[in-house]
């Protein structure tokens, strides 16, 4: 069984990605997915209550051909103004390619309705997130002082970031 592991780690072919809309039927784990990702995870209701409201653009990512939730954006539109609400991938699949693969169908939805601008919050000491936000264009326009919640009790503070599509 020891050639399979080897087998796997060196010659597997990259993940496919497929993204999709998400819906309320989503919410169990697209709740289940932030609450691992924040100090303060969204609950099941609020997660529904956002994939019902008609201003929120909802992807969900999958493996390709699967229909289990690996990650999921959220953005609120509003005019030709999109707010990114969340965007987190499950822990155990990050650093595989699905953050880009999701952020940027996302980012190609929002445009597809019009957004012209896009902004966002990342806390200042996610490495991974700032750095996928600066490969799609995403520049920092402000700070938000002990913004998150950190798990250790203590607060965080937020880059603020927009991109410019038009």
């Amino acid at each position: 069984m020891l050639w399979l592991w080897f087998w796997d780690a060196y010659f597997a072919r990259p993940e496919s990605w497929a993204v999709e809309i998400a819906d309320a039927g989503d919410a169990d784990e697209l709740a289940h997915i932030h609450a691992g990702a924040f100090a303060r995870g969204w609950s099941i209701d609020e997660m529904e209550q956002l994939l019902r409201d008609r201003s929120v653009v909802a992807c969900a990512l999958r493996r390709e051909g699967r229909r289990q939730v690996l990650g999921f954006a959220l953005s609120r539109v509003a005019e030709d103004e999109a707010e990114v609400l969340s965007i987190a991938v499950a822990a155990e699949r990050r650093g595989a390619g699905g953050g880009k693969a999701l952020l940027g169908r996302h980012l190609g939805r929002l445009a597809g309705q019009g957004v012209r601008r896009v902004v966002l919050e990342v806390d200042e000491d996610n490495e991974p997130a700032l750095a996928l936000y600066r490969a799609f264009g995403f520049e920092q326009v402000g700070r938000r002082k002990a913004y998150y919640a950190r798990a250790d009790g203590k607060r965080g503070s937020a880059r603020v970031m927009a991109l410019e599509m038009a």
